[in-house]
């Protein structure tokens, strides 16, 4: 979990892999073996939430510009706020480029979505490596925060896929 935290924080597999005393390559060998498993969409999601950051950044920058200093003679004179929108529209353009398709509804995956970046770190803590043999009630750890660690999961009844 320490990993993925690291990755959803600093976006970089190697500073991420060295935190928790593996190799890079040893990250990525680890979720080539867990393709399509837990392990692997935390990994999107945490990659996801470095996107989020970033667009809320640049949305930022474009809704309130970038404060810009002007000197004269090595003085500091006025400033000025900048406004582009172009890195804006082109980030947040991007984002949905970086995404895996949907799971189909009937996938056990399928109630986990890239957004939900606790609730995937939840079930790679406590659920079993793949989800063959998974169980809805492997989620349901008594813990006390588990409300919040399960905020965004399917609730009991929801279909994921209604057709």
């Amino acid at each position: 979990m320490a990993f993925l935290n690291a990755l959803a924080t600093h976006h970089n597999v190697s500073a991420a892999a060295r935190s928790v005393g593996m190799s890079r390559s040893s990250a990525y060998k680890l979720r080539a073996r867990l393709k399509g498993e837990p392990f692997d969409m935390a990994w999107d999601a945490a990659f996801q939430c470095a996107f989020d950051a970033l667009g809320h950044a640049a949305l930022d920058r474009a809704l309130n510009g970038v404060e810009r200093p002007h000197y004269y003679k090595g003085e500091l004179v006025g400033t000025s706020r900048v406004f582009d929108e172009r890195l804006t529209v082109a980030l947040l353009a991007m984002r949905h480029g970086f995404l895996r398709d949907p799971l189909p509804g009937t996938h056990p995956g399928a109630a986990y979505d890239t957004d939900d970046f606790r609730g995937l770190v939840d079930r790679v803590r406590h659920g079993p490596e793949s989800w063959d043999g998974y169980d809805e009630e492997d989620d349901e750890s008594g813990e006390e925060d588990a409300g919040e660690a399960y905020a965004g999961f399917a609730d009991e009844g929801d279909d994921p896929d209604p057709d």
